[in-house]
């Protein structure tokens, strides 16, 4: 059996220090560290639970196989946020079916990214009997 110890979603942006800026600047994550030296460096940024290293340069367009979860305490305040600062909002906050508000940014690359709240009443956060 493999025993997973940590993870992290591998990106290979067109332009690494764009990149950078994006989820360094614009988004706010946080770093967890940075390797290398000078614009083909590699950053390490925190996902909550995860992680995602921004490092080498893709040979090509961006692909609809890459997508990014992201939870937020409170969707349309980033959606206002992201849309001040200029971030392609590829739909706004809607409150799906199943009960989560989510909204779709794209990275500059294209990459979509989706920005998830979870309501309190919803059961990602409510399970009853426990």
């Amino acid at each position: 059996m493999v025993q997973v110890l940590s993870s992290r979603v591998l990106l290979r942006p067109a332009d690494p220090e764009r990149s950078r800026v994006f989820y360094g600047e614009t988004l706010g994550l946080q770093i967890s560290r940075e390797f290398g030296t000078g614009p083909e460096r590699g950053t390490v940024y925190f996902l909550g639970g995860g992680f995602l290293e921004v490092s080498g340069r893709s040979e090509g367009p961006a692909t609809d196989a890459l997508r990014l979860w992201l939870q937020v305490p409170d969707v349309t305040a980033a959606h206002e946020e992201l849309r001040a600062t200029g971030v392609e909002i590829l739909r706004p906050p809607v409150r799906e079916p199943w009960g989560l508000a989510e909204m779709w940014i794209a990275d500059p690359d294209g990459h979509r990214i989706v920005l998830v709240e979870v309501p309190a009443d919803h059961p990602l956060r409510y399970r009853p009997g426990i």
